[in-house]
């Protein structure tokens, strides 16, 4: 719940009213996972919490050893026996949490491995600002060193009632700049982004210049066609200093040659934006033709773009050494439960 919603829940207990506003503080900004731990509350209002709510934090079920980055990633097992994973990356002066919005993803990119394994439900706000209070307690992480991302599990965009929530939680302690939601272009849900008085930043994959290549690794653009998507993002009202990150998986051969970025930067043009390259994660659950691009490829691809005026870098992926990086997630701790027919085909 968030600091709005409690004392409507907590009724007669919330009085007097800054009651509420101490649970508020306790849950949401010390994260504590039981009633006893509010100290600065009487015993039996912290009964009749007790006997009314519950307060948790997702159990670990398990974690791999840090890679040579520092990186973790966090296997959670929700209430319900569901499992999601997080990432932990650690930098020099702040750490950055990728977090999971569904247990699962229906959207069905055929480059990712969560996508793979299909769909699941969505997390409550609960579920997904529980993974920062367990990793911020599991690291000792302070407020003012953590940026978040949710780039893990799932498609953010399909989950907006859990995710406007827990962004309001999480705002209390983090600045909307330092929050990313990454999204494979679901058009309606931008523009509800794009009418919110806070907005975090906002990273969309792209993954092709074209409509028909991008159909074919991202089946979404059947219903979000790629120039709905870009009219959407031109409409996205950025603050100063702000831009959208425009996510690029390099495909080897299919996707990254100088005339593709030549057209990706035709398609992205009037758009205060970042080309976020991201060479090709292999993992054996995708198509065996989705391989990684050589070093060559990808600085000449990135050259191209700069030639064109267009900001980019190049993601040298945190988290790879752990089956971490970006579209890994889920691919060791299930097994998957679809394969299309077209995922096995280079061609559409």
């Amino acid at each position: 719940m968030t600091p709005v919603e409690l004392p409507e829940a907590l009724g007669e207990l919330a009085s007097p009213p800054f009651r509420a506003a101490q649970i508020a503080e306790w849950v949401h900004d010390r994260g504590v996972s039981n009633f006893e731990a509010m100290t600065n509350l009487p015993a039996p209002l912290r009964n009749a919490l007790a006997a009314k709510l519950s307060v948790g934090l997702p159990r670990i079920e398990s974690t791999t050893p840090p890679g040579p980055d520092g990186s973790e990633k966090f296997l959670f097992r929700l209430a319900d026996g569901a499992l999601i994973e997080s990432v932990f990356m650690p930098m020099k002066d702040r750490t950055t949490l990728c977090l999971s919005s569904q247990a699962g993803c229906a959207v069905g990119c055929t480059f990712c491995v969560t996508g793979f394994f299909g769909a699941g439900r969505n997390l409550s706000p609960g579920e997904m600002t529980g993974q920062v209070h367990r990793i911020r307690q599991e690291r000792e992480i302070p407020w003012t060193q953590m940026n978040v991302v949710f780039m893990g599990m799932g498609e953010p965009l399909l989950n907006l009632e859990g995710v406007l929530p827990a962004l309001e939680i999480l705002y209390r302690n983090i600045s909307p700049r330092r929050i990313t939601i990454s999204t494979s272009g679901i058009t309606p849900a931008i523009a509800e982004l794009a009418k919110l008085e806070r907005r975090p930043n906002l990273a969309v994959s792209i993954n092709a210049p074209d409509q028909a290549r991008r159909e074919q690794i991202m089946p979404i653009t059947k219903k979000h066609p790629l120039r709905e998507l870009i009219a959407a993002l031109r409409a996205f009202p950025l603050e100063k200093g702000r831009e959208i990150t425009a996510e690029y998986v390099l495909l080897a051969g299919w996707n990254d040659s100088p005339e593709d970025a030549g057209a990706l930067a035709r398609l992205l043009t009037g758009l205060r934006v970042k080309v976020n390259a991201i060479p090709f994660n292999p993992d054996p659950n995708l198509p065996a033709w989705m391989r990684r691009p050589g070093d060559g490829a990808i600085d000449r691809f990135s050259a191209e773009l700069v030639r064109r005026g267009v900001a980019v870098t190049v993601r040298r992926s945190k988290g790879d050494e752990i089956a971490a990086a970006c579209g890994q997630l889920r691919g060791k701790t299930d097994r998957p439960r679809r394969r299309t027919a077209s995922s096995d085909r280079r061609d559409g």
